[in-house]
This record gives structure tokens, sequence and C-alpha cells, in this order.
């Protein structure tokens, strides 16, 4: 579903002539409001979206709420991206929520007003997970690369001045896209996605190449907090690839398309994979914790690695300073 377009009432065109003497009613028919935004016909791309904003209700919205329950538990020792992650967490679960509200007003309410409030809740998504996302990644690239001045950064101001600015950033461009209107306004997007992913794809990739060369001299094999470090960083550079690649490899050629292919299938397919972080991130999150609070001790050593142990019970080397995430 195009997120960018308001769709305005159309109405028929009036005669261009009256008899004379005549008192006449003209009765202009005019268009319903539609929620598919021109797409009426065209509805396979907007269903494959939501398909995959479905799986947010089922996994997400859970797992979401599971991450700040932690986050709420461990905040006696917090992590310096913990704010980030709170932030991201909280907002994954009301774009969840309002996935419910969009299949209502789509088969049941066909509101107008309930339109404007799922537009609101496009662009909280559109603009809040990129650039939070950025934040921790540039969190956790000082942390390994500059680990003297990450020691100087480390007091919460400064994540809570940059949470403000994303706020602040995020309700303008929602509140933007609600109105619609404006001219080109969808290039606004484009250019944001273009700059984050290429921010966290050069992050990860910095803070691999810097682990994979701090070996040590003389030795083959990496440390095994560097190498769990490691693949875990490559594990979310493949996640940002799978989420934001579709919609940096399509919406720039916009041009190419037929507005109404562009609005109805490109559009919809490449914000079906960047939606579906608001699974995926809490999932990579969970999943690199060690034991999982609120869960029977039974269950967690079913499902866990004698590896994972062991890597876990090793201490990081002197002067190493593990990535934040």
């Amino acid at each position: 579903m195009e997120r960018n377009v308001s769709s305005p009432l159309n109405s028929t065109s009036l005669p261009t002539q009256l008899p004379l003497n005549t008192t006449a009613v003209v009765n202009a028919t005019v268009k319903p409001f539609s929620v598919f935004d021109g797409c009426d016909h065209q509805v396979e791309g907007i269903l494959f979206d939501l398909t995959f904003q479905s799986i947010n209700v089922i996994i997400g919205i859970p797992a979401n709420f599971l991450v700040i329950a932690i986050l709420l538990r461990n905040r006696k020792e917090p992590s310096t991206s913990d704010v980030f992650l709170g932030c991201l967490a909280f907002l994954d679960i009301y774009f969840g929520i309002m996935t419910i509200i969009t299949f209502l007003n789509l088969y049941h309410w066909q509101s107008k007003q309930v339109w404007s409030s799922i537009k609101f809740s496009y662009g909280v998504k559109d603009t809040s997970g990129p650039l939070f996302l950025s934040c921790i990644c540039l969190d956790r690239f000082v942390a390994v690369l500059f680990p003297v001045m990450f020691g100087q950064l480390k007091h919460i101001k400064y994540r809570l001045s940059l949470t403000v600015l994303v706020f602040c950033l995020t309700f303008a461009y929602s509140a933007a896209k609600t109105v619609g209107g404006l001219p080109n306004f969808e290039k606004v997007f484009t250019g944001e996605i273009l700059a984050t992913f290429s921010w966290m794809v050069l992050c990860n990739a910095c803070i691999m190449w810097a682990l994979k060369k701090s070996r040590g001299a003389g030795k083959d094999e990496m440390h095994p907090m560097k190498k769990r470090a490691f693949k875990m960083v490559l594990y979310i550079l493949c996640i940002i690839v799978f989420n934001y690649l579709p919609p940096v490899a399509l919406f720039p050629f916009e041009d190419y398309y037929s507005p109404d292919v562009f609005r109805c299938y490109v559009q919809p397919v490449g914000f079906a994979f960047l939606n579906i972080s608001s699974t995926i991130q809490p999932l990579v999150y969970l999943s690199r914790l060690d034991k999982l609070p609120f869960l029977p001790d039974t269950c967690v050593k079913k499902h866990c690695c004698a590896s994972v142990d062991a890597e876990s019970n090793s201490a990081p080397p002197a002067g190493v300073t593990p990535p934040q995430a």
C-alpha cells in the first residue's frame, strides 16, 4: 500500500451547459474513499506486505515485550545501547498493534480518519527503525574501534540526546506523511534508507575487520569471545542486508516503473521486507542471550549447546572491549 499518497475524494465532472429557464438539480457522483489507495484491483502486493505484518503481530509483539522486560530486569547493569533497544522495541510494538487496526479498517471500518492514523504509524516505522539501528551501530562502532573515546562518552545523557533527536525526526516525518500532498515526498524516505543502510553496512564491516585483525601476534585462532562477537556482528549484518536491501535496490528506480506498478506492487513488496524487521530485530537480540529470563532452566538447557556454554565461560583478554549491542 502506498504510504506517501493521500486519497482525495474524486467526483465526476458537471455538465457544461444547462437548459435555459430550467431548474436542474445536479447530483454529482462522488467516488467513495478507498483504503487501498487506488489499488483496489491490484491488491496482491498489499496483501504480501500485510502477510509479513501479520508475523509481527503473532511473533514480533510478544518478542518485543520480552525484550523490554529483559531490559527492565537488567536496568541496574545496563548496556550502553539499552536506551535505543528499548525505544525500538516499544515502537515496534506500536507498529504491530496498528497492523490489527489496518486489517479492521480494510475490511470493516473503511474510515478515512483511521487511515490517517495508520499512515502516521507507517511514518514511525519508516523512520524510527533505520535511525535507532544506526544509533546502535554507531555505539558498537565507537566501542570496538575507539575504546578510549567510548569510555569518555559512556554517560547516558549522550544516548538520551540522540534518542530525543530521533523522536523529533520521526514525528516530523510521520506528520508530513499523514498530511500528504508534499511534492516528491517519497524521495525523503529513499534518501534516508540509502544513507542509513550505507552507514550500518559500513559500521558492521569495520567492526568485523577490527575483530578479525586483533587476533594477536603469532596467533592463528581468534579468541573465543572475539570469535563469538565476530559471528554475531556478521549475523546482524546479514539481517540488515535482508531487511533493507530490497527497498534500497527498488525505490531509487521509481521513474522506471509506471505509477500504478510502483504504487501497488514495488512499494508494498519493498516495505514488506522493512516491516518484518519488527520481528527479526527482537529475535536477534534474544538469540544473543546465554539464558532467557522468565523461562525454566530445563527449557534453556534443552536448547543450549555445549560450545556456547564454553564460550560464555571464557574470560575476554585484557584490553578487549566486546561490542555493545
